[in-house]
């Protein structure tokens, strides 16, 4: 089953990591030492995490206009995507380590290994992904 069919309701596993959507590929984080690789890998570009739950409509909507936000001018960002239904614990990991309030649908941008900005719910739609470039 691939990411698309585990981020739409599909089984916990996903038999890629990656899947191409839109101007971005989306990279599944299914794992909790891929937080301190998030943190190294924002050293040199933001990284862009997204947690969202399957189960809310909000969240399948809000998804839908966050790909859309995206540009040329954006390719660099590596952006995760986090199923909070199936990884809850890595969810709770990511309030500790970027001291942020769990909420859901989420973004969070990660810079020098620090969390710089975070949004959620309709708000998602609104961000401007260039102030992070």
């Amino acid at each position: 089953m691939s990411l698309f069919n585990s981020i739409f309701g599909g089984s916990r596993k996903a038999e890629k990591s990656t899947v191409k959507k839109s101007d971005f590929e989306w990279l599944a984080l299914q794992d909790l030492t891929q937080i301190e690789t998030i943190k190294k890998e924002s050293i040199t570009n933001p990284v862009i995490i997204f947690k969202h739950s399957t189960r809310c409509g909000i969240s399948k909507m809000v998804i839908k206009k966050f790909e859309k936000l995206f540009t040329e001018a954006h390719k660099n960002y590596k952006v995760y995507y986090l199923d909070l239904l199936n990884y809850r614990e890595i969810s709770n990991e990511l309030a500790s380590a970027f001291q942020v309030v769990h909420q859901s649908p989420q973004v969070l941008v990660i810079k020098n290994g620090t969390s710089v900005f975070t949004t959620s719910h309709e708000a998602i739609a609104d961000m401007d992904l260039n102030t992070f470039i």
